[in-house]
């Protein structure tokens, strides 16, 4: 999946605007300026376009943990993952939401998605596990938009109040 559209799903998800995003890039020590944070967000068929790294997605979702979850005073600082998948982009939203099993499975049913316990869990197992399996684009396109459905979902119902 594009890491573009990752970034903006979980903006329009968690409702952040500029600023937000702007701060959550920088609890990941990564300063980014109004400017460049529109051209991440831009299509790929947008002028001005800029693809989102590896790396950058990382330092993103990072960020979105400590923004969530606060800050660890006893974690060591990490590096950015430029070899993040699908597995990875999945494991750290989990983190940042503080799912467990049972919430990623609600979630992805949300969005009309059905996976078992041990498919889910396949995805978050080491590599070289031999039940491992690779996180595909479907899956995590479908986790987003059950995460669009469930935070948006909660902010309009409060709205309604």
């Amino acid at each position: 999946m594009i890491n573009n559209d990752v970034l903006r799903r979980v903006r329009y998800a968690l409702n952040l605007n500029d600023a937000a995003m702007m701060d959550i890039f920088a609890l990941s020590d990564y300063e980014i300026t109004r400017e460049n944070l529109l051209k991440l967000l831009k299509k790929d068929n947008e002028p001005d376009f800029v693809a989102l790294t590896n790396s950058q997605l990382s330092l993103f979702l990072d960020g979105l943990i400590t923004y969530n979850r606060g800050k660890k005073e006893d974690a060591p600082s990490k590096k950015s993952n430029s070899n993040l998948d699908n597995n990875g982009i999945l494991r750290k939203l989990r983190i940042a939401f503080e799912f467990k099993e049972e919430d990623m499975l609600h979630t992805l049913k949300l969005a009309d998605f059905e996976l078992s316990k041990p498919e889910l869990s396949s995805f978050f197992r080491h590599e070289a596990h031999k039940h491992h399996r690779k996180c595909g684009d479907q899956v995590l396109r479908n986790f987003l938009q059950g995460l669009i459905i469930r935070f948006r979902q909660a902010d309009l119902e409060q709205e309604s109040d």
